[in-house]
């Protein structure tokens, strides 16, 4: 019966649970676009370009594990672990042998895949540009289609697509950035891959020899292709490379798991992803459950005369509780279907935008399943039905009497249950904030920093009514100077306070999670240039337009006068925990680097030391003569002894080596900055350093413009990321304006009989919208700013956040157009009725 009841009330009332729907339907169109990322972390396939002819890849191992084993009860627990690096790990080149002898085995290929940049005005198109030996063609397989391989060490092949467009033909002469100087080769060919498989990437094919020089890993291969003997089955010659690698840690790869060996990029963005797509979803349902919530309780609010007149005639607790519940789930899943459906072309449109800013390779495919709209239509159903309950707990818990006279007036003062409530979530937000203050790496504060304004928003939703009431006193005396629609204003705040809570926790949600998007990266980025300002001693700074700057670039400025320290920048793993490293040319360096050394000296930086920030000795326990093992990036294990301790970890990084250790582990050996201390000129610089194509000599303070943009265009992924959870809040925020003014057409009709004139009710709503504003404004940037001091406490060690006054300013008014937009024009619609039909009218 109460499900037939809940059907009539949904049909009848449609535009009274439209509201509801709106805000459902964008949940689960939200849930579902995460979803889909998420699923693509997880899921998402990686096709092989490369190594499409090659059935059988064998690899290094790209990751550090863990095991541990612990004895408790009588019962021992092994756990193992594992965590990808940072570069491209390396095989012994004598595997080739083993693999040549092994049974099924037609054919072994080595593979080498290094930095290769060819200097063409035209650029690669997107597609990564990797140098190979000419030896390893057949992987693909790539075949000439005019000219002749590469033999000696100038000579070069390039694929259809680079010759297409640089109009490269044989004889032409192409300059190469690749790990060493740039070099100008001569192209004796074009090759093309047998099959359009290659989409993600360009190939330049070198002599053997020459490949093995740019490689910069002698004795080593990237990978080996194996592939079988006519007749042999691919999982057999599987089993058999497996058996003669046992006691090695390679791996082998067939099908779809060659892809994630040939794009590292790739397999590193799936954890990235699937971190991203967590922190989106899980930030979007705590912020929908809010939202819902406060547009379920005003729904339910709208109708208490309705409810209250059904428990008058002896609809009991239960089959108030039922009906409400019934018709959240009939709007919850009109809604999750609408919004699911809607979140799949959104969950690709994300994808596609996450690969035009960088942060995901094309090559890892968006995959979509069933699983994200399941996931999506069954929170939206909990969250509505859970949303009902809530807000029908008052409405049927009180007695018909008292439910009738709360329909004729709001009720003095939230129930006690809600206000402990509050104070709860405020003191638990308290809690986020102080902890958030004691965190020191970003991984670990920025959920903790969105969950802090998510709690303490949510207290401001059940504390609200006591808040606007708050407001509304303090308001009173200079709304009530501002004309009758002041003072209809203030009466207004003061006796429907549960109503203006319900339009003020949006707004403040919207404006405290804005704030905290736009600057919790720049309070970040801020210190950190600001730590590399002071730091930095050179004169002047050499900077690439491409890949970086070549060692002879340095070697070309050092004089017995002249210091040029190179700077290689990489990530290494202390045990399972990633840090953010750098190389750097020790001679002469206390002339153009000041780290500002706390213990130890940096005149002991040699091949065998490290010196570390004052973070990463904290956490790890170290002092000057301490024992350092880590994980250098290509999987290489290294024993270093500490030799300094440094203070300005934030702009340095939080490990530093000497560069020729460094630059002999990583994928790009060139200098990401060339610190140079002289008495020269810039112009002489740039002399010296003018056949390096694509070097420029700059100040300091440019080159710290140039970090700060490659920061913003970083920045610009987070932005977007969290771009629509704030859509979604705006979205709510625009819906609860219109829910909350639609229901007074009433009280604006009895306003006009009573003599106040259409121009009046105009003016006391954008008089409350504007108080609602500044309350909003006042709570979300205190909740902002609480937020963000903490953040920066504990990531720069100063309660200094960066705020940029225009922007927060441009946050402001943005929230206040949604305010006046979203309550004017229902407000005019509400007014065009004339009021004695208004009035008249049964409710």
């Amino acid at each position: 019966m109460m499900l037939r009841y809940a059907l009539r009330t949904v049909r009848h009332r449609k535009g009274g649970f439209l509201g509801a729907f709106l805000a459902l339907m964008c949940a689960a169109a939200l849930i579902t676009a995460c979803g889909t990322l998420l699923e693509t972390g997880l899921r998402g396939t990686i096709g092989t370009e490369r190594y499409a002819a090659a059935p059988v890849v064998v690899s290094a191992d790209q990751n550090v594990h863990r095991t541990t084993v612990k004895h408790k009860k009588g019962k021992t627990k092994i756990k193992h672990k594992a965590k990808p690096i940072a570069e491209r790990a390396w095989l012994p080149e004598n595997l080739a042998t083993t693999l040549s002898r092994v049974p099924g085995a037609h054919r072994v290929i080595p593979e080498l895949t290094f930095l290769a940049e060819p200097l063409i005005p035209t650029g690669t198109g997107g597609r990564t540009a990797y140098g190979h030996a000419w030896d390893s063609a057949a992987l693909t397989p790539y075949a000439l289609t005019t000219g002749t391989p590469p033999r000696a060490r100038d000579d070069l092949v390039v694929d259809r697509y680079l010759a297409d467009r640089a109009r490269l033909k044989p004889g032409d002469r192409l300059t190469v950035q690749s790990t060493q100087s740039p070099h100008t080769y001569r192209v004796t060919g074009i090759a093309a891959p047998t099959g359009d498989d290659i989409g993600h990437q360009t190939s330049l094919f070198f002599s053997t020899a020459e490949a093995r020089r740019l490689a910069v890993h002698p004795g080593q291969v990237t990978a080996i292709g194996v592939v079988p003997a006519e007749g042999t089955d691919t999982a057999d010659l599987k089993a058999a490379v497996a058996k003669a690698l046992r006691g090695t840690t390679a791996q082998v790869s067939t099908g779809d798991e060659r892809g994630p060996v040939e794009f590292l990029d790739a397999a590193a963005a799936r954890i990235k992803l699937v971190s991203m797509g967590g922190a989106m979803g899980g930030t979007s349902l705590l912020v929908a459950v809010l939202v819902v919530v406060g547009t379920f309780a005003l729904s339910v609010q709208q109708r208490h005369r309705e409810l209250a007149l059904l428990r008058a005639i002896a609809a009991t607790p239960g089959q108030i509780r039922k009906l409400l519940g019934r018709e959240a789930l009939l709007i919850g899943a009109a809604a999750g279907v609408a919004g699911a459906l809607a979140g799949l072309p959104l969950g690709s449109w994300l994808h596609g935008r996450f690969v035009a800013l960088g942060a995901v390779p094309a090559s890892l495919q968006h995959t979509v399943s069933v699983f994200p709209l399941f996931a999506a239509v069954a929170a939206t159903l909990i969250g509505a039905w859970a949303a009902a309950r809530v807000s029908s707990r008052r409405i049927a818990r009180i007695r018909p009497a008292e439910a009738l006279a709360e329909a004729g007036a709001e009720r003095g003062r939230p129930a006690w249950g809600r206000i402990i409530a509050g104070l709860v979530l405020l003191a638990g937000g308290t809690v986020l904030v102080a902890v958030l203050s004691v965190l020191r790496t970003e991984p670990a504060s920025t959920p903790v920093t969105f969950l802090a304004v998510v709690v303490l928003a949510s207290s401001v939703a059940l504390l609200g009514p006591l808040l606007v009431r708050a407001a509304a006193a303090v308001l009173g005396a200079p709304l009530r100077l501002s004309g009758p629609g002041g003072r209809l204003a203030t009466a207004s705040l003061r006796g429907n306070a549960a109503r203006m809570a319900s339009v003020v926790t949006p707004l403040t949600l919207l404006i405290g999670m804005t704030c905290t998007v736009l600057f919790v990266q720049p309070t970040l980025g801020h210190a950190a240039r600001a730590q590399a300002r002071e730091g930095t001693r050179a004169d002047w700074v050499l900077t690439a337009e491409g890949p970086g700057v070549p060692a002879q670039a340095a070697r070309q400025l050092r004089t017995d006068r002249d210091v040029a320290t190179e700077v290689v920048r990489t990530t290494v793993r202390v045990g399972l925990d990633k840090y953010a490293a750098q190389g750097i040319s020790t001679a002469g360096l206390t002339r153009t680097w000041d780290p500002d050394v706390t213990a130890g000296s940096l005149a002991e930086l040699t091949l065998d030391t490290v010196a570390v920030s004052e973070l990463a000795a904290d956490q790890l326990h170290l002092k000057p003569g301490s024992t350092l093992k880590l994980t250098l990036g290509d999987g290489t294990p290294a024993t270093l002894t500490v030799a300094a301790v440094y203070a300005k970890g934030l702009g340095f990084g939080d490990l530093t080596m000497a560069h020729d250790l460094v630059a002999r582990h990583v994928d790009n050996p060139l200098a990401a900055a060339v610190l140079v201390s002289t008495a020269r000129s810039q112009e002489e610089l740039a002399a010296a350093v003018r056949k390096f194509p694509g070097v420029r000599v700059v100040s300091p303070a440019t080159a710290d413009s140039l970090q700060a943009e490659r920061l913003q265009a970083n920045a610009e992924v987070n932005y977007f990321a969290m771009g629509l959870v704030l859509a979604f809040t705006a979205i709510a925020v625009v819906n609860t304006l219109a829910m909350s003014v639609s229901e007074r057409v009433r009280e604006f009709a009895l306003l006009r009989l009573a003599g106040a004139t259409r121009r009046q009710v105009l003016r006391m709503l954008r008089t409350e919208a504007l108080s609602v504003l500044l309350v909003a404004t006042t709570l979300g940037s205190g909740i902002a700013l609480a937020v963000l001091t903490a953040f920066s406490i504990g990531m720069t060690g100063s309660a200094a956040p960066a705020v940029t006054p225009l922007v927060y300013l441009t946050v402001v008014a943005a929230a206040g157009l949604l305010a006046l937009v979203g309550t004017a024009l229902p407000g005019r619609a509400a007014l065009k009725a004339r009021p004695v039909t208004v009035a008249t009218a049964r409710e």
